[in-house]
């Protein structure tokens, strides 16, 4: 096997990935298993939009091995009951040492649930708007040979951040944007040779868009 591109590591499986799992078993479970598989279920999607929120400024490795707790806080993410928390709620979570206890990331998550209730309302669901930028965001793109090639943000996750807090919503800047697109499937930003890439393309040319 000749030297492999940047950003790429063959695991002791024999099997070659992007190497920002870092070997670590729960973040190659995730990169394996559901990072930029296509998803469309609404509350899926306001989970991984408030999680990429809640990453801002730190690890995602963190958030993943917090994310059981964080649905437990926020009621699995059901953005109806979400909508509904109270100062009480703050406070509870605001003491819960097992999310991450940001004052403002926890407001703007229950902001964010009645913004979404309100898109459901005027787009049909979540699902339906996120998934409206698809074409766009894939425009001109090419397939991700190298790291090099990974953006932080792009033109159109800086479209769709704006528009989000033109709806009310918040911590929703570009950069976490463009890393909710990666994760719920809209872009493959796996590197070409890791092996799920192609997995995920199979998995988007059969998934039926809403």
């Amino acid at each position: 096997m000749g030297e492999l591109a940047k950003g790429l590591i063959q695991s002791e499986d024999g099997q070659i990935r992007c190497n920002w799992h870092d070997e670590k078993s729960d973040y190659r479970t995730y990169h394996d298993m559901e990072w930029g598989l296509p998803q469309d279920d609404d509350q899926k999607l306001f989970e991984k939009i408030c999680l990429e929120g809640f990453q801002s400024g730190l690890s995602w490795l963190t958030i993943l091995r917090k994310r059981e707790n964080f649905r437990a806080g926020f009621a699995d993410f059901d953005f109806h009951k979400v909508a509904k928390f109270d100062e009480n709620d703050i406070e509870r979570l605001v003491q819960d040492a097992g999310i991450i206890r940001h004052r403002g990331k926890i407001k703007s998550t229950i902001n964010n649930a009645a913004r979404a209730i309100e898109m459901v309302e005027r787009e049909g669901s979540l699902g339906n708007w996120f998934w409206s930028w698809e074409a766009e965001a894939n425009a001109g793109r090419g397939p991700i040979a190298n790291t090099n090639d990974v953006p932080g943000s792009t033109e159109v996750s800086t479209k769709i951040s704006k528009e989000l807090k033109k709806r009310g919503w918040s911590f929703v800047g570009p950069t976490t944007v463009y890393a909710f697109m990666q994760a719920m499937g809209i872009v493959n930003d796996h590197i070409v040779g890791c092996y799920c890439r192609e997995q995920i393309e199979q998995a988007r040319a059969g998934f039926t868009r809403p």
